[in-house]
């Protein structure tokens, strides 16, 4: 497959609020992607140094697309950047990356704590050649303490911030959360610090380090739970609400959260065609309904699995009762409520999902696809003040990849 892959863009791009801003980008597979496509959503110019040969693990972790130019993984995080595939174990490797940093704005990573000081390119390192530099990095569990070094990644993260043993009930297993949750939390906080250091800098002119960790990320998901446990030693439990759970119907399944009115239990009896069972005396109040939250749960159960989805949410709605169906994903993706939203981009067959942000001006736009490895060497460095015989050499020693000399994409 050696077509060049096309994207219509989302709209003109004119203005956008991170214009200006350069992003030299060592981050690969979730955390650091996620956090650096937001930056070039919003404008920022973001290059993403890679290693030659593989580069992002992304690229290839995941076995699709042999010559990685379509490979979904990779193509979700990575937009609106421009790649280098560059050797960093050569000190000309380390010097190109140096010459960058002169007029970049912010460096990101997400590298085990105190990697990114071993290659160079530590905080203190490169504010002696740009004291503007805004270093952030993301790492598994923080820069000190006593995981600080250990690999960190998303489940083991889930796993060692209490988060995967919170269930409904001890009834449901144990089991890993199938989406990335702690990566992409994470990944969201990174940009909230940077964008952060970018304001402050505008009254101190000085860079700064900033850092976030899946960990942290995880723990700061749970900031009700935290505090009612700090503060009272109670279990808060969302998902263990008497009134809240998920029922199978004929044809599928409804969630349905029992909150945030006078009388619930109430409103939920008469949707169901049941007795009124608030007026009874060991369902009166919230505790009494929590302690015989099983008993509740199965006459629910009972009542849903006996007509169709369609034919619940209607009486459900009727009572203004919070509910909704269960989607899978496709079904998700294929909702008038995502088309309204414009919320997937690119051509038709290379769909992705877009920005969740939305702006009145000068906000998100789908500039061009992710690069193939090393696309963009040529012109970054030409831009960064190296002469063409000087990029010729880099090539031809193997500092820098160029794919239009036959290099392995």
């Amino acid at each position: 497959m050696n077509q060049e892959v096309r994207v219509t863009e989302t709209a003109p791009v004119q203005y956008q609020p991170l214009s200006g801003l350069k992003v030299i980008d060592f981050t690969q597979v979730m955390l650091g992607p996620c956090c650096t496509q937001v930056l070039a959503d919003y404008g920022a110019d973001v290059i993403k140094i890679e290693r030659p040969g593989m580069g992002d693990l992304s690229r290839t972790w995941i076995s699709d697309d042999p010559e990685r130019l379509t490979n979904p993984i990779f193509r979700s995080l990575n937009r609106n950047k421009r790649s280098i595939s560059l050797d960093l174990r050569q000190p000309d490797g380390k010097a190109v990356v140096y010459e960058l940093i002169k007029t970049a704005d912010i460096v990101v990573s997400n590298f085990r704590a105190g990697v990114i000081e071993r290659m160079g390119f530590g905080h203190e390192q490169l504010a002696r050649i740009n004291e503007r530099i805004i270093t952030a990095s993301g790492t598994g569990f923080g820069t000190v303490g006593p995981l600080a070094h250990k690999g960190g990644q998303d489940i083991l993260a889930q796993a060692l911030s209490g988060t995967m043993s919170r269930r409904s009930d001890t009834s449901v297993p144990l089991s890993i959360y199938p989406t990335a949750v702690a990566d992409y939390t994470a990944g969201m906080h990174l940009v909230q610090a940077i964008l952060l250091a970018v304001i402050q800098r505008h009254t101190t002119g000085r860079g700064q380090a900033v850092s976030v960790s899946l960990f942290e990320s995880m723990l700061n998901l749970q900031i009700q739970e935290a505090a009612m446990l700090l503060q009272r030693g109670a279990d808060l439990n969302w998902a263990a609400f008497p009134l809240t759970g998920v029922f199978e119907t004929t044809d599928g399944a409804i969630v349905l959260v029992g909150a945030f009115k006078t009388n619930p239990l109430q409103d939920i009896c008469r949707a169901l065609d049941l007795p009124d069972l608030s007026a009874e005396t060991k369902y009166k109040t919230f505790s009494d309904q929590l302690a015989r939250r099983p008993d509740l749960q199965s006459k629910f159960k009972e009542r849903f699995a006996s007509n169709t989805t369609e034919h619940w949410l209607l009486r459900l709605e009727e009572q203004d009762l919070l509910c909704a169906p269960v989607l899978s994903l496709a079904e998700a993706l294929a909702h008038e409520q995502t088309k309204a939203n414009k919320a997937l981009v690119g051509e038709q067959g290379m769909q992705t999902l877009g920005s969740p942000l939305t702006m009145s001006d000068g906000g998100f736009a789908f500039r061009h696809a992710a690069p193939k490895l090393g696309q963009d060497a040529r012109v970054v460095l030409k831009e960064a003040g190296f002469s063409q015989d000087k990029i010729g050499d880099l090539i031809t020693r193997g500092i820098i990849k160029d794919v239009s000399d036959g290099v392995s994409l």
